[in-house]
């Protein structure tokens, strides 16, 4: 496909074609051995061993959702990166948390996203928030064979639904399988310990500040238990990366306003190291 265009200095027939919104879809069609699913793997003999990223936690508030998560990468029992990111603007008011192969998820992201962007550019319009999850569900199932070789991603998606107006997240397992989380969510290898921390803290009227702190204790906690989970890293200034998406659209907090928030935590965790049982405040 590319030789053709370099030849005729024009796009091959396929790109000029009216079909599907789906960019998948067109891939599928057109370029099947692009996508990750689809890639053939070498023979190997056990587990193969990549990056993981690891644990994703998110929840609601009147007005939209907050996702975030840790800074660590794990490749068996080794650190393989401090500061890898796992949490990305899926489009104007969603976003992906990855958890599992770090590669591979990131890769999904970028599909991901730009399976979004194709769908608004043909069809003139966003798809509902609903329709994302649905997507997503979609690519995460055509990754199955990948999964089966230990090469598995299991997402966050969180965004906020302009038609009932507030945030809602969705999980999901290898298969794709989706569930609607109400309230909070987690997921990763730290997520049993960042589910518990939210069950606790967790009220149906925190303010965005509340529950920006709420994650960061969540994901403090998940460090606590959890070896593959990073907690925040003072002495080399890594802190958890902290998203809100409302009305307004995606949000990423800077590195002082997560700064803040992980040092109020910390601060905090002196005088109660298993953390504050009942309130944020």
């Amino acid at each position: 496909m590319e030789a053709n265009t370099r030849s005729t200095g024009r796009l091959p027939a396929a790109f000029l074609t009216p079909g599907s919104s789906s960019f998948m879809d067109f891939l599928s069609h057109h370029q099947p051995q692009l996508l990750p699913g689809n890639r053939q793997l070498p023979p190997t003999q056990g587990v193969i061993e990549a990056p993981h990223g690891t644990t994703i936690v998110a929840t609601t508030f009147p007005g939209g959702v907050v996702l975030a998560g840790d800074r660590r990468a794990t490749m068996g029992n080794v650190i393989a990166q401090r500061d890898i990111e796992k949490v990305f603007p899926a489009d104007e008011y969603s976003a992906v948390g990855i958890a599992g192969t770090a590669g591979l998820a990131v890769e999904m992201v970028k599909l991901f996203q730009l399976e979004l962007e194709h769908f608004e550019k043909v069809e003139g319009a966003q798809l509902s928030l609903e329709g994302k999850a649905n997507r997503l569900s979609t690519m995460i199932r055509s990754n199955l064979g990948m999964a089966m070789q230990g090469l598995a991603v299991v997402p966050l998606f969180a965004g906020y639904d302009v038609d009932r107006d507030r945030g809602r997240i969705f999980s999901y397992d290898v298969t794709g399988g989706r569930s609607e989380e109400h309230g909070f969510a987690a997921t990763g290898s730290g997520s049993i310990f960042a589910r518990g921390a939210m069950k606790k803290l967790f009220r149906e009227d925190l303010t965005e500040e509340q529950a920006t702190t709420l994650v960061v204790q969540a994901l403090y906690d998940a460090a606590d238990d959890d070896s593959a989970t990073g907690g925040p890293d003072v002495a080399r200034r890594i802190y958890p990366i902290v998203t809100v998406i409302n009305e307004d659209g995606f949000r990423r907090l800077t590195e002082d306003e997560a700064a803040g928030v992980a040092r109020s935590v910390l601060e905090r965790r002196l005088e109660q190291p298993d953390g504050p049982r009942a309130a944020l405040l």
